[in-house]
């Protein structure tokens, strides 16, 4: 009778007899906080003086912007200006402004004018339509490693990825007399005008007088191994160390502008930027129409 009358734990668990009102916790637990996204400062002293030489040079342009939409407006139909979407500092994408220099369907006529680009070069154009040769080897006599391929041969795998690296799409695209680009296009880009309208994203932040080039989406998203990543690290510019080394030149190849931009994203300072922007005012007329 003592027994019935006793509170008895004996037979519960250790957990209830330490916590008898312990009970299980069926709420979700709380989702994690969001990322921070991804951002690289830029110096006061170089904001600054983006700031002050955008707004001198703005109102210094007025009377240039007037007669220059003018032209764009006499020659052919379509919006003075043009924008596309551009990736900048810390891979952020922004509205990146010009003066319209092609026809309004130039964006569409670009995928059939690929075979145009000065960075595709002829060896990589054979590369891609040349087939892995069967029992090819270019280890020398023993082949170190081999693979199958699709169709089931044998091939050497240092030559298949030598084939893939030479037959892959090119980061940038510039055409030589691209047929898109308008009479008064011409002159705007072999004097840089049409790049004016960027000021503006100057004034927003997006960009700064001297940097590395923001590129469109689909340039940009080849860039994002270990190798090349470190150019979005660098303020996006209107001009840079590219436009003042080898724009323009024939003999330019894509592997060159990737070391440039990363050489500026390493070393660039103020007083590097005063020298690039010296240097830009003779590079602006440029012979070559790309």
């Amino acid at each position: 009778m003592e027994a019935l009358l006793k509170n008895d734990y004996s037979a519960k668990p250790p957990a209830a007899r330490l916590l008898p009102n312990w009970r299980i916790r069926t709420q979700p637990r709380p989702a994690p906080k969001p990322a921070v996204p991804f951002t690289v400062a830029t110096s006061t002293s170089k904001r600054v003086f983006d700031v002050a030489f955008a707004l001198i040079c703005l109102l210094c342009l007025l009377p240039l912007f007037a007669v220059v939409a003018l032209l764009i407006k006499l020659e052919s139909r379509g919006p003075i200006f043009y924008y596309s979407y551009r990736v900048g500092t810390g891979y952020r994408i922004f509205r990146f402004w010009k003066f319209r220099s092609m026809r309004q369907d130039a964006d569409q006529l670009l995928s059939s004018m690929k075979g145009l680009n000065q960075y595709q070069g002829a060896a990589s154009l054979e590369a891609t339509n040349a087939p892995a040769a069967q029992g090819a080897c270019a280890c020398g006599d023993v082949c170190q490693a081999q693979l199958i391929d699709k169709q089931g041969r044998v091939v050497c795998e240092k030559q298949y990825r030598a084939q893939q690296k030479n037959s892959s799409v090119p980061a940038f695209i510039k055409i030589v007399d691209d047929p898109r680009i308008t009479r008064v296009g011409t002159l705007l880009r072999n004097t840089s005008i049409d790049e004016l309208p960027q000021l503006f994203n100057v004034l927003r932040g997006d960009m700064s007088i001297i940097g590395n080039r923001p590129l469109p989406v689909y340039e940009a998203e080849k860039l994002t191994t270990d190798q090349f990543a470190a150019r979005f690290m660098a303020p996006a510019g209107i001009t840079g160390l590219w436009q003042v080394s080898k724009r323009g030149k024939d003999g330019m190849s894509e592997e060159e502008r990737k070391a440039l931009d990363l050489e500026y994203a390493r070393n660039h300072s103020l007083k590097g930027d005063l020298f690039i922007l010296l240097r830009t005012f003779p590079a602006l007329f440029q012979q070559e129409n790309v």
